[in-house]
């Protein structure tokens, strides 16, 4: 298990590499492309800043993806595998590559091939929506085709793939159309956040990593083997993030902009859909799935994503309670309500970032315990969000916020 772990954080620190890299020219183009930021507005910088740090994030995630599909194709078979990679393995192992890394790569490369197939429609899919929000920040589009898009990119993936929510009944319908609902939600809740350097991407990083645990410790229940696929997509999109972050640290180089929100609010969105949280123990070491003493993990997604949704929810409600369109910019975000309070940005982002921090590992421990302990971490969980409310509460009454 161990050489499996290490191959999906190599996977992870290849998406960083990648995007890292692939930032430093997109840096220096993006004026001539006309991805510039300018001050005014409702933005809070003082410089012109490029935008595209997204398309940077997509091609870490496309290069890495794109390298294990390879890899799994070349490795899918056993009885063919080209004798140059039986040559690289001998000449890297052990002293560059563990041998043990090798086994996990031809012991896991059946089953990745076997679902590259759906990973790869999900990444057209992503593209759909990194090419919609580049053209939003460079043209600016009518919100409602956004939305348009951002639904019918949605309903395509409920219904193409058939990934959608599992709340343990027969939902049909019900069950495609809230897993709909869940991807937007989702994808703008992470727009929305991005109004302060570093804040929506380390968000979304938290978020990506703590989800991953997740799929780590819970097992499938129709295999009992930990949700490497997820975990792995998570993981990748976790490296993406931090790649750019390197960039995006203040004063930042560039920021990530619509393409690069929606992509990761998309993959985010649909990994927590492929997961299955509630696998528990029947009482004979097999997992159970629902049956066993767990379903209450299944709300791990809304402990993780707390914060996004508080911050897109509390939004709306302001500025619909001061007559304003909810998707008209201003400054009465979290991040800017707790500038309002006195601190700094800096500190205003390392404090949402602690407290995301803090749902992520709730909603670990939700996954690994009882019904009346669930209470309990979901109680946490409300009570944080609960205070935040409260000691913020004073700015975003104020009618001139």
């Amino acid at each position: 298990m161990s050489a499996t772990i290490g191959l999906v954080l190599a996977a992870a620190g290849l998406a960083a590499l990648f995007s890292w890299l692939v930032l430093f020219p997109i840096r220096k183009f993006a004026a001539q492309l006309g991805l510039l930021d300018r001050p005014g507005g409702h933005s809070s910088h003082t410089v012109p800043t490029p935008l595209g740090g997204g398309l940077g994030i997509y091609f870490g995630i496309l290069m890495t993806i794109a390298l294990a599909t390879l890899a799994a194709a070349l490795l899918n078979d056993p009885e063919s595998v080209p004798a140059w990679i039986t040559s690289l393995r001998n000449l890297t192992s052990p002293s560059i590559v563990p041998a043990e890394w090798w086994d996990a790569a031809m012991l896991h490369a059946p089953g990745v091939w076997s679902r590259c197939g759906d990973v790869w429609w999900l990444i057209l899919a992503g593209t759909i929506l990194v090419a919609l929000g580049l053209a939003d920040d460079r043209f600016g589009l009518p919100v409602g085709f956004r939305l348009g898009v951002q639904f019918g990119i949605a309903a395509a993936i409920v219904w193409g793939l058939n990934i959608e929510l599992s709340l343990f009944i027969d939902g049909g319908l019900l069950t495609k159309l809230l897993s709909v609902v869940w991807i937007v939600a989702v994808i703008n809740s992470f727009n929305m956040l991005d109004n302060m350097d570093t804040l929506s991407s380390g968000v979304a990083a938290i978020i990506a990593f703590s989800m991953a645990l997740v799929m780590l410790t819970v097992p499938d229940p129709g295999t009992d083997r930990p949700q490497l696929l997820v975990a792995s997509l998570l993981l990748v999109v976790a490296g993406a993030l931090i790649g750019f972050l390197f960039h995006n640290r203040p004063p930042a180089k560039i920021f990530m902009g619509d393409g690069g929100s929606y992509l990761v609010g998309f993959l985010i969105a649909v990994g927590m859909l492929m997961a299955t949280f509630a696998a528990g123990d029947s009482g004979d070491g097999t997992a159970s799935g629902w049956v066993g003493n767990r379903p209450h993990a299944v709300l791990a997604p809304l402990c993780a994503m707390a914060v996004p949704l508080y911050d897109m929810t509390t939004v709306i409600w302001i500025r619909i309670r001061q007559g304003r369109s909810p998707f008209q910019g201003d400054h009465s975000h979290l991040s800017h309500r707790l500038v309002d309070l006195g601190l700094s940005r800096t500190g205003a982002v390392a404090t949402i970032h602690l407290i995301t921090a803090t749902c992520g590992l709730s909603a670990l421990l939700l996954t690994h315990v009882g019904v009346w302990q669930a209470i309990a971490v979901l109680g946490i969980v409300m009570c944080l969000l609960t205070l935040v409310g409260i000691l913020e509460s004073t700015q975003w009454r104020r009618p001139d916020k």
